[in-house]
């Protein structure tokens, strides 16, 4: 029997959540041992992969959660389960590799979630969210706030990566030469009937 993955999204978001009750109840320690230390890369390679399922505190993971439910979901609906996973692990081992380079030690899913956010930035720009719950924007648009919120956020103390976050949206943002590929999964028909464009647009897929 085949074992088939329906959706990476809720796995992800347990394990994260998993990671964090560990790091509270084993303390310090624990996290140590997986978080990303630029010094051990070589030594322990898998910290560029554990590193993601450790967060620096409670609104970190937060944020973290909130966007890997919502637009992870999203993205995972449009692209399937396979090609999700290959982006949100790549992702977070390229920002873990190339933010070793100016951070001793970094921590937090952002990376990978980052890369996501890049994909379906590209795949979907014009669609619509409300930034903070309130204000009314395209996609590409709060992309563009994202970008500026992580490039100065360099300049505030904080523990939380801002040079990882852009490297994973850079390499989102990467793969718009493969746009055409990722559309090619919602359709093989040629022409498509009224009836098919409700059902993509109700769905997401037809």
């Amino acid at each position: 029997m085949k074992f088939k993955i329906k959706s990476a999204v809720m796995p992800l978001f347990v394990l994260n959540i998993v990671f964090f009750i560990l790091q509270l109840a084993l303390g310090r320690n624990f996290t140590n041992s997986f978080m990303l230390i630029s010094s051990d890369i070589v030594s322990r390679p898998w910290i560029m992969l554990t590193y993601m399922f450790l967060h620096g505190n409670f609104y970190h993971l937060l944020l973290n959660m909130y966007v890997l439910l919502i637009f992870g979901a999203f993205l995972e609906q449009r692209i399937g389960t396979k090609r999700f996973l290959f982006i949100y692990f790549l992702s977070g081992i390229a920002a873990a590799f190339l933010s070793s380079f100016f951070y001793v030690r970094s921590l937090g899913a952002s990376g990978a979630i980052a890369g996501i956010l890049g994909v379906l930035i590209i795949l979907m720009p014009e669609l619509q969210i409300l930034f903070f719950f309130v204000v009314p924007m395209p996609l590409w648009i709060f992309g563009i706030i994202y970008v500026l919120i992580e490039t100065f956020g360099n300049f505030v103390p904080s523990s939380i990566g801002h040079i990882a976050h852009l490297f994973g949206l850079i390499y989102g943002l990467h793969l718009k030469k493969q746009k055409r590929k990722f559309y090619k999964k919602f359709s093989s028909k040629k022409h498509l009937e009224a009836d098919d464009i409700e059902e993509y647009l109700r769905t997401g897929r037809i």
